[in-house]
């Protein structure tokens, strides 16, 4: 396995933990993971996450933006998804943020 995959499998582990309805940061992942300057890999980590039961869905920027969106099926699923678990979303970004905001830091 490549350090590449080795860091994926553990964003996953951790995504994993993200409870329902609540959301986490690319930035919370990586820092919580010791690399915190690696935000981008955890990006690149939730794109590869189809058919891994990760609830990708759950991890957006640090302000609460869907940047990730463009990833999945569909015209709006990341939205869907979020909004069917009480996330509300306008135009793209997730209203109450910090107060659903998971840090996998102070959580874990």
């Amino acid at each position: 396995m490549s350090n590449n995959q080795n860091f994926f499998e553990r964003v996953y582990e951790v995504a994993r933990l993200i409870p329902y309805g609540r959301v986490t940061s690319y930035g919370a992942i990586a820092k919580y993971l010791g690399a915190a300057r690696s935000a981008r890999m955890v990006g690149w980590a939730m794109n590869n996450s189809s058919g891994k039961e990760v609830p990708a869905h759950r991890v957006v920027n640090r302000k609460g933006i869907l940047t990730g969106k463009h990833h999945f099926e569909g015209t709006n699923l990341m939205q869907q998804l979020l909004e069917n678990e009480g996330v509300e979303v306008i135009e793209n970004q997730i209203q109450n943020f910090e107060k659903i905001y998971w840090d996998p830091a102070k959580e874990l």
